[in-house]
C-alpha cells in the first residue's frame, strides 16, 4: 500500500513525538503555540469550511521542539492569508488576507484557541504588519504598484481606524510603481521602517522604465496616535529587492534581506532613528532570501533561502552589529528545510527553536538553536505536514512559561 506525502509525514511525526516522549520519560510540556497561516486543509477529505485560507494552530514540545496538532484551525477571514502578527502581551492575533483586502482580529486562549474578534477592510491589498511594542497601534504596509504604510489604532487588541497613512515614493521618481515588501517596528516603539522596490526600474522579465535605484528602505518615527514622521535621509538604499526587514531587541541595528541579490544588508540606529551602513556589509545569504529573524536575547540572526531551501545562522557582535555565520557540527554553513521556505520565526518561550512556512513543501520544518554558537540542528520528525501553501508563522509563548528578553 503506497502512502501519500503527507501521511507519510504525519506518520513520522507521530513516531518522533512517541520516541521524545520515551526518551525523555514525561510527559510532553507545551512551551509555545505556533501558528500557521495556509491557503486551505491538507488533509483528504477533510471537513474544512476554509477553503481560501485557515490558521492551524500547534503545540511546541518543550524538551524536543516537535510540534503536534493543537487547537483545531479556523477560517483566517478572508483569501489567501500572507502575514501574521502578535500583540506584545501575545493575546491578540492579526492576520492579513491579500485577496479580500483585510485585517482580521483574533483572540489569543491560553490554551491556544482563536476566536475572531473584529477586522477591517483596506483600500489595496496587505502585504505585512508589526504591532507597536505598547500594543497601542498597528502598522500595515499594503499595495501592489502604489505603496502605502497605515497604522491602525488598537484598543485592548481590538482593530480601529487608520490614524496615520503616508505614500512611499522613490525620491526624484515619484511617479515609479513601489511595491512594499515588509515592515518591523523597534522594540522601544519609536521608528517604523519599511522595505520596498521600484517595480519601474527592476522588473524581470518585464519592461522597465526608470534608471532609479531599485532598492529601498523607509524609516519612521512614531509620534502620539501612531503618526509617523519621516526620519532624516529616507528612504536609505537597500539592494536590489529587499523583501524583510528585522531589527534587534536592542533597537542599534536593523537587517534587511535582498533576494535578488542573495545577500543581508546591516545599518547602525543612529540619533532620530536615522540609519547608516554597518562595516563589511552587505553580507552573503543562501538563494532568494525571504524572511529574517532575530532570536529574542539579540545574539543570533536567522535567515531562510526559498532557492535553496534552506536556513542560515549569524553569529551578532554585539558592539558592531557585524553578522558572521555561523557554521554547525557537520562543517556547513547551511541548514536544510523543507521547499521553499517564505516565513520564519524563533520560539518567545525559551528561544531555543527555529520554524519555517514552506510553501511548496506544504510543511513547517523545526531547527533547535544552541544557545552559545547559535547554530541549529533539526528537531525530531521535521518537517511537519501543514495545509496547502502556507505563507506565515507566528509564536505565542504558552502561560506558564516565561519569555526570553533584552531591555533596550
Amino acid at each position: 500500500m503506497k502512502f501519500s506525502k503527507l501521511r507519510q509525514l504525519m506518520l513520522v511525526s507521530a513516531i518522533g513525538l512517541v520516541v521524545a516522549t520515551l526518551f525523555s520519560g514525561c510527559q510532553l510540556v507545551t512551551i509555545d503555540y505556533l501558528f500557521v497561516a495556509t491557503s486551505a486543509s491538507a488533509i483528504s477529505g477533510s471537513k474544512s469550511t476554509c477553503p481560501n485560507g485557515e490558521i492551524e494552530t500547534y503545540a511546541v514540545d518543550s524538551q524536543s521542539g516537535a510540534i503536534r496538532s493543537g487547537a483545531p484551525q479556523v477560517c483566517s477571514g478572508g483569501t489567501t492569508p500572507v502575514a501574521l502578527a502578535v500583540s506584545p502581551g501575545y493575546q491578540n492575533l492579526y492576520v492579513a488576507n491579500q485577496v479580500d483586502m483585510n485585517i482580521v482580529h483574533f483572540a489569543v486562549a491560553s490554551n491556544g484557541v482563536l476566536t475572531k474578534k473584529d477586522s477591517v477592510t483596506l483600500s489595496t491589498p496587505p502585504v505585512a504588519m508589526a504591532v507597536s511594542a505598547d500594543g497601542n497601534s498597528l502598522y500595515v504596509v499594503s499595495g501592489t504598484t502604489t505603496a502605502t504604510l497605515s497604522a491602525y489604532s488598537l484598543s485592548s487588541g481590538a482593530l480601529g481606524s487608520a490614524t496615520s497613512e503616508v505614500s512611499l515614493t522613490i525620491p526624484g521618481y515619484a511617479s515609479d510603481s513601489v511595491v512594499p515588501t515588509n515592515v518591523t517596528v523597534l522594540k522601544n516603539g519609536k521608528a517604523v521602517y519599511v522595505t520596498a522596490y521600484d517595480l519601474s526600474s527592476y522588473n524581470p522579465g518585464g519592461v522597465t522604465t526608470s534608471t532609479a535605484s531599485p532598492g529601498w528602505l523607509y524609516g519612521f518615527a512614531t509620534g502620539s496616535g501612531g503618526a509617523l514622521t519621516a526620519a532624516l535621509g529616507s528612504p536609505y538604499s537597500a539592494g536590489v529587492k529587499p523583501v524583510a526587514v528585522a531589527a534587534d531587541p536592542t533597537d542599534s541595528f536593523v537587517y534587511v534581506t535582498d533576494f535578488a541579490s542573495n545577500q543581508m544588508i546591516g545599518y547602525g540606529v543612529y540619533s532620530g532613528f536615522t540609519l547608516s551602513f554597518l562595516l563589511n556589509g552587505p553580507y552573503k545569504t543562501g538563494g532568494q532570501p525571504t524572511s529574517i529573524a532575530i532570536d529574542p536575547r539579540g545574539k543570533f540572526i536567522y535567515v531562510s533561502n526559498s532557492l535553496d531551501s534552506s536556513v542560515t545562522a549569524y553569529v551578532i557582535d554585539l558592539q558592531t552589529g557585524t553578522p558572521s555565520t555561523a557554521v554547525n557540527s557537520t562543517g556547513s554553513q547551511t541548514n536544510s528545510s523543507d521547499t521553499q521556505p517564505v516565513s520564519l520565526a524563533v520560539d518567545p518561550a525559551l528561544g531555543r527553536y527555529v520554524y519555517t512556512a514552506n510553501f511548496l513543501g506544504n510543511s513547517v520544518s523545526g531547527f533547535r538553536l544552541d544557545p552559545t554558537a547559535g547554530t541549529l540542528k533539526q528537531t525530531q520528525a521535521t518537517p511537519y505536514p501543514t495545509g496547502i501553501h502556507p505563507t506565515a508563522v507566528a509564536l505565542v509563548p504558552h502561560g506558564n512559561h516565561s519569555t526570553q528578553t533584552v531591555t533596550p
